[in-house]
């Protein structure tokens, strides 16, 4: 797979930053097993590249971060559409944002809901425009994530906050979630891009080793979370698949 074979995201390389871009507006940048695919070819695409020192994910449009995983696509199919592996390799896509050896930034452009909430929640750093919303929607729909979406959720915002961000599945607001330590920084929704810019010129000045043995060091004291997360899917699979 090439980047000019994405079908589901873009990717650009910008002065040593570059921008994964959920490409799906028209399903709230939804994915589906192929988007998950191409997320960790760019992902890892940036790892290799020596010319890239951060990353940014967002979505395309205005409207959505990301919503999750597709539903009308498991309503059309049953499951989340055909993989490269035949796997649906979210579990790896969560893994290569904690691997990558360098900050990766969420640029959290507008609704971050469900498994598009896990994956700004795993970044090393959020970025919120003002028209941004937050939070989780699987016990509404049967489903969980009881693996680094919850626990490490619970890290970043505290145990009571974690458990409301669950139990109550309501939205959260930017201005919450920057009083919550949910986010980083919230800006205007048009200077959005420019401010994960300022951010990643920073870091892009300092020493990558540094950088890169820093979140090493950060990732190692919720490393374990990542097998209870494991349990979690296979739960949900044999959950999922009952009566």
């Amino acid at each position: 797979m090439k980047p000019e074979e994405y079908t589901d995201i873009t990717y650009e390389v910008d002065n040593g930053l570059a921008w994964i871009t959920i490409n799906r507006p028209d399903r709230y940048n939804a994915f589906r097993a192929r988007t998950v695919d191409e997320l960790v070819h760019a992902f890892k695409s940036a790892w290799a590249d020596d010319g890239v020192g951060v990353l940014a994910l967002t979505g395309a449009g205005e409207k959505a971060f990301c919503s999750g995983g597709d539903q009308k696509q498991r309503m059309e199919t049953g499951d989340y559409g055909p993989s490269e592996t035949g796997l649906f390799e979210v579990e790896a896509l969560h893994r290569v944002i904690r691997d990558v050896p360098k900050p990766v930034i969420a640029a959290v452009n507008g609704i971050a809901i469900g498994g598009g909430h896990v994956l700004h929640v795993l970044a090393d750093l959020t970025i919120a425009a003002d028209t941004a919303s937050f939070g989780q929607n699987g016990p509404r729909v049967g489903s969980f994530d009881a693996g680094l979406g919850s626990s490490y959720l619970a890290r970043v915002v505290g145990e009571k906050r974690a458990r409301e961000i669950w139990f109550m599945l309501r939205r959260i607001t930017p201005e919450e979630a920057l009083d919550w330590g949910l986010v980083n920084r919230v800006v205007p929704a048009a200077e959005l891009k420019d401010e994960v810019r300022k951010w990643a010129d920073t870091m892009l000045d300092y020493s990558p080793t540094a950088l890169q043995v820093l979140k090493q060091s950060f990732n190692t004291d919720t490393e374990h979370m990542v097998s209870i997360g494991n349990m979690a899917f296979s739960t949900l699979k044999l959950f999922g698949e009952s009566d």
